[in-house]
């Protein structure tokens, strides 16, 4: 009968510590100038923006107040004070069946961005998500 305690107290709590070991990289997606959280309740706590020249800026997902899309624009983003934009195009478009940029945003699935340089740009097929650039608005 004792041999049945304890096996039955600690295999909670190794469910438990799975639960909260960091997600691997493998549940990361890497779509090209995005990327995308595969598990069905994995959440990104920020959004990293990388830079072309090799500098990034992440923001807590929980300062994003508002998200705003027009096709001529690209997607504005409204952080405490700031107004980010993303210009590129096909920004609401499918990148594979289920994965859209704009919609990844709204749900936290997208960990990151990033601006293609002029050579990816020049390379990429006209259906595909393509991010040319930033514009940050009142960044300190």
């Amino acid at each position: 009968m004792s041999d049945r305690i304890l096996p039955r107290y600690t295999a909670g709590r190794q469910h438990a510590a799975k639960l909260e070991e960091p997600a691997n990289d493998d549940a990361i997606e890497d779509l090209g100038c995005f990327a995308w959280l595969r598990g069905l309740r994995e959440r990104a706590p920020m959004l990293e923006f990388r830079r072309k020249d090799g500098r990034s800026v992440a923001y807590d997902y929980t300062l994003l107040r508002k998200v705003e899309f027009d096709p001529s624009e690209g997607i504005t983003l409204h952080i405490d004070d700031e107004k980010i934009r993303i210009i590129g195009r096909n920004l609401d478009d499918e990148s594979r069946p289920g994965i859209q940029l704009l919609r990844g945003i709204h749900y936290r699935r997208v960990p990151w961005v990033r601006e293609l340089d002029e050579d990816e740009l020049f390379k990429a097929p006209e259906a595909v998500t393509v991010i040319e650039r930033f514009d940050f608005k009142g960044a300190k």
